[in-house]
């Protein structure tokens, strides 16, 4: 769930048609994922995965 809404939201999927996709009903769930985006740049995962690619 936490991937699709991470490329749903890097593709530029709205917030609001992301929350439909998902099922949420409120839409401060929703934008939790919105939120944590940025602080994946921040793990180790990626800076492994951008050498690698």
């Amino acid at each position: 769930r936490h991937t699709f809404a991470t490329i749903a939201l890097d593709a530029g999927t709205a917030l609001h048609d992301l929350q439909d996709s998902m099922g949420h009903a409120d839409p401060r769930t929703t934008r939790r994922y919105d939120r944590a985006r940025g602080s994946l740049n921040k793990a180790a995962g990626y800076d492994v995965a951008r050498v690698l690619a």
